[in-house]
């Protein structure tokens, strides 16, 4: 039962990466209308981190595919997150959440930062290669391993341009835990938006997040439509 809850977990963390990169894509010019700071790389890497961002809704999952991204160390962490927050799907998978995660990031900089900039961008890193496939299957060091050398090598090649407070950075956090929520409530199942209050929010338009036809299908079109907005953003730049 684990194995499958385990199974439809990375499958739905492959789904809610894909699908926000698109997201990210059309919302990230709107950004830049707003700040002037966004250049090609940084819209390359708010890509990757908004992916990243968009698992951090399942860190109360002790079985998901957030747990198992960094070996003992998130598995343990995801463990307390889960206790501490009612189970799967609860505080975690809230308003409330993409609120905490977008404002924690934003004081992170502003208080802590380059070196905590940096933290976050690695461990973001490290949830996109996890989600997105770029790393061997699998729960053990030949998995976790690779993620956290692409992550260290994503993060070293990335402090020679990101800013210590990058303004999109808290953008980036709470778009990716929004698309995440925002897939769950596409469940019978949904999500308590309004959390602490018990309001479930629902409209099932999938079975189940996992399914064949979404990480199959949805997912692999979403990729395909994101590379392609990319090109024409990037190559369209004033």
């Amino acid at each position: 039962m684990l194995g499958h809850s385990h199974a439809t977990s990375g499958a739905l963390a492959w789904s809610a990466a894909a699908a926000t990169l698109p997201v990210t894509i059309l919302t990230f010019p709107a950004l830049q209308d707003a700040t002037g700071h966004l250049g090609t790389v940084d819209l390359l890497l708010g890509v990757f981190l908004t992916a990243g961002a968009a698992l951090l809704p399942d860190a109360d999952h002790p079985d998901g595919t957030i747990s198992h991204t960094l070996g003992p160390i998130t598995h343990t962490a995801c463990k307390l997150i889960s206790w501490a927050s009612g189970g799967h799907r609860g505080a975690t998978h809230s308003l409330a959440f993409v609120a905490a995660a977008a404002c924690g990031t934003w004081a992170g900089e502003h208080w802590l930062g380059h070196w905590f900039t940096l933290s976050l961008v690695f461990f973001l890193l490290a949830l996109a290669v996890r989600a997105l496939h770029l790393c061997p299957s699998g729960n053990n060091f030949k998995a976790w391993g690779p993620i956290v050398v692409l992550a260290s090598a994503g993060t070293f090649a990335m402090e020679h341009w990101i800013a210590d407070k990058p303004v999109w950075l808290p953008f980036a956090v709470g778009l990716g835990a929004l698309a995440h929520l925002l897939g769950d409530c596409l469940t019978e199942r949904g999500c308590r938006l309004f959390w602490p209050f018990g309001l479930r929010v629902s409209l099932p338009v999938i079975e189940r997040t996992g399914n064949k036809v979404e990480t199959f299908i949805i997912a692999p079109l979403f990729t395909v439509g994101t590379l392609a907005i990319l090109w024409y953003t990037i190559t369209h730049q004033p």
